[in-house]
């Protein structure tokens, strides 16, 4: 079944949404690493992502065949179902043609879960998300942050800067979300949850 939801032999558009904050203070951040893997794909697909409607950075273009649409939305994050409902009633979309790509405090850094379906695990962005749609069946992937250090706050945690030390871990992640991505678009969400869900190592931190 799930392997049928997401077959690109079907043509239909599909929405591709990374989380994150508005603003350049917020740009390079752990909770935006849902926008710095929407550019990535952009790059990737050479998919300008720069026209603002729907209160969202939002970009057109194709893979391998397939109508795309990549989006960034610009409410804050506790908001972010607001631009989605948007996008997916104006482009006619059922939450099947959907993936939600955001920040999880509880995978390790630097790897990513690819999922159908479930709650939002506390993350605000997720819980609006659920909310505006009204369902928790569409897909997410999760990349990983990992939790804070010492007795520092999540809310303070997530609104740090990457250290330069971890950018070449974020520069690695971000390609294997796009090889997630991909895998989706072209096999099904069965088999990309197979590919890169596999790894001990992306097992909850406790």
């Amino acid at each position: 079944m799930l392997r049928r939801l997401f077959m690109r032999d079907q043509l239909e558009r599909f929405a591709i949404i990374g989380l994150g904050n508005p603003g350049r203070e917020y740009e390079h951040t752990r909770h935006n690493i849902g926008f710095m893997a929407i550019d990535q794909l952009s790059r990737a697909w050479d998919i300008p992502v720069n026209k603002f409607r729907f209160t969202s950075l939002v970009g057109q273009g194709k893979f391998d065949g397939q109508p795309i649409i990549l989006a960034k939305p610009q409410n804050f994050m506790n908001r972010s179902g607001e631009a989605v409902a948007s996008i997916a009633r104006f482009y006619k979309l059922s939450p099947q043609q959907i993936c939600i790509i955001h920040d999880d405090l509880d995978l390790r850094f630097g790897n990513i879960r690819l999922r159908y379906s479930g709650g939002s695990a506390g993350q605000k962005g997720m819980a609006s998300i659920i909310k505006s749609l009204g369902t928790e069946e569409f897909c997410r992937l999760r990349i990983g942050i990992g939790r804070p250090p010492g007795r520092m706050e999540a809310a303070d945690y997530v609104l740090q800067p990457f250290r330069k030390a971890e950018f070449e871990i974020v520069e690695n992640v971000l390609q294997k979300a796009v090889g997630a991505i991909e895998m989706l678009l072209k096999d099904g969400v069965e088999r990309a949850m197979t590919s890169f869900n596999h790894s001990e190592s992306n097992d909850q931190q406790t």
